[in-house]
């Protein structure tokens, strides 16, 4: 995997900074001549699709449609793909990473009142292991729990009902073992987006009850070798595009609002071309995969709801690195997107791929 984080523009790149993409980086004198700032954006997916729950118009088919997603929960096995997550970010040593749906799954046996709370995946805390397990120091700088929070009941193998509760995050993760003259994360910022989806609560006869699908952002600012660049990730509502143009929006108005470098990274549910997209770019921001890879479709999304696709899926580009004021993109490439990404058992490491990007701060 380590070839496609080394491609003839990084390779360029590296002649005119020598060792700034390998492992001696934390020994580096900063340099007047270079401030590379290398990112990722990866959706880490939750899962399962959970269109079957929502979709649910009673109790028991509510009850079936948990134990359904909560089974392709555990046979999506976070804990193998996470592996294949962390050897994606071990080999590319970024200096930052924008995760999305780095999801939390809590259980409460048997089913009642209250919420559950006894852990059975934590998504970031697996990742963080896997990482560390390689040698590879990162921390979680800013997180926001969006979502609902939904909590429902599924039928155990055994018998009875066991509650099962979904927490939604969106994580922007640092490294933490360089020198702070050679790289440093200030300022960490989170928000929930005003703007949402309301949609009607599973199993809610005549949809008496209602509940708010929630999108945020997190964000902060990194300094590479003196330099400064405010740095966002985030992951647009995928329901609605009015929805998703207002967050656009207020990503602009917020934490994008500054007079510093600004990176955007996230699964921003829009295509090339429709509003979203075409609203970072009127106000200013460049598409780093356009700028580096103008003729490879750079398809991000998407695979299975089980992984198991023997051929790729990937039809849409989603997924995106931007950037605005004193950058200047010098590669960009996929990761989890090629065969041989698959784990042993065959599983893709996401239903996403991933996007990096190499920025010069100048």
């Amino acid at each position: 995997m380590i070839r496609r984080w080394f491609t003839p523009a990084l390779c360029a790149l590296l002649l005119l900074a020598p060792g700034s993409l390998t492992a001696a980086s934390a020994a580096e004198a900063p340099s007047p001549a270079a401030a590379p700032l290398r990112v990722l954006t990866r959706n880490l997916y939750l899962g399962a699709d959970l269109a079957p729950v929502l979709a649910a118009t009673s109790p028991s088919a509510l009850v079936a449609a948990v134990t359904t997603v909560y089974a392709n929960v555990q046979a999506t096995d976070f804990p193998e793909r996470a592996d294949a997550l962390a050897d994606e970010i071990a080999e590319g040593d970024p200096h930052l990473v924008g995760l999305q749906e780095a999801v939390l799954w809590r259980s409460q046996t048997p089913a009642g009142p209250g919420s559950a709370t006894h852990v059975e995946y934590d998504f970031l805390q697996i990742l963080l292991d896997k990482l560390a397990a390689r040698g590879k120091h990162y921390e979680a700088v800013a997180t926001v729990t969006v979502g609902s929070d939904f909590e429902a009941p599924r039928s155990l193998p055994g018998g009875g009902l066991q509650d099962i509760r979904l927490t939604d995050r969106d994580v922007l993760l640092a490294r933490t073992d360089l020198p702070a003259r050679n790289f440093s994360v200030a300022n960490p910022q989170a928000a929930v987006f005003q703007s949402h989806v309301e949609i009607c609560a599973p199993a809610s006869p005549g949809c008496a009850a209602r509940i708010r699908i929630e999108r945020g952002w997190v964000g902060a600012d990194a300094t590479v070798r003196g330099r400064t660049a405010r740095v966002v990730t985030t992951h647009l509502e995928p329901a609605s595009p009015a929805v998703r143009l207002q967050q656009a929006g207020e990503l602009l108005a917020g934490p994008l609002n500054t007079a510093l470098p600004a990176v955007l990274l996230g699964d921003l549910n829009s295509a090339p071309g429709t509003p979203p997209h075409n609203a970072f770019l009127t106000a200013g921001f460049t598409d780093a995969w356009t700028a580096t890879r103008p003729r490879n479709p750079g398809f991000t999304c998407c695979q299975d709801a089980d992984l198991l696709n023997t051929t790729s899926h990937l039809t849409q580009r989603i997924d995106y690195v931007l950037f605005r004021g004193k950058i200047a993109a010098r590669a960009s490439d996929r990761v989890g997107e090629a065969q041989a990404d698959r784990t042993p058992s065959g599983l893709w490491p996401s239903d996403h791929a991933g996007v990096w990007s190499l920025l010069q701060l100048r």
